[in-house]
């Protein structure tokens, strides 16, 4: 882990979160600025800025933990992400974005967070999980 990575840190229990699901390789947590409500993290307890860094062993457990997340949230239509790079909008290290006008454009239009409605569906989720 890196000491000033905030994925490190959360994992660490230095910064606290709502933690959905959780073993030995990863930690699934609820997004503190989500995109909307149910914006949900699933990450690699292995620290490595890009998914080529990370050992199969856990990429081989982050799709049934999203699939899992999303039923618990009943969700019908939800986007599943993973960027790689900053010219890739990667803005923590965790599609090809060979450069500034090819590949994928996001914008990512975080909301305020109500931590009450945040509680009220780690509650709801946590409890499905």
């Amino acid at each position: 882990m890196a000491a000033a990575c905030i994925f490190c840190r959360i994992i660490k229990g230095e910064i606290p979160s709502f933690k959905l699901f959780e073993n030995e390789r990863l930690l699934a947590f609820l997004d503190i600025q989500p995109l909307s409500l149910g914006h949900a993290l699933v990450v690699p307890k292995h620290h490595g800025p890009k998914l080529t860094d990370i050992p199969d062993e856990s990429l081989t457990e982050i799709l049934p933990v999203v699939k899992k997340l999303a039923l618990a949230m009943n969700a019908e239509n939800y986007n599943l992400l993973q960027n790689n790079g900053r010219l890739a909008h990667q803005e923590v290290d965790h599609i090809p974005k060979p450069n500034q006008t090819e590949g994928l454009g996001i914008q990512w239009p975080a909301q305020n967070t109500d931590m009450d409605k945040l509680k009220a569906l780690f509650d709801e989720v946590k409890a499905k999980m």
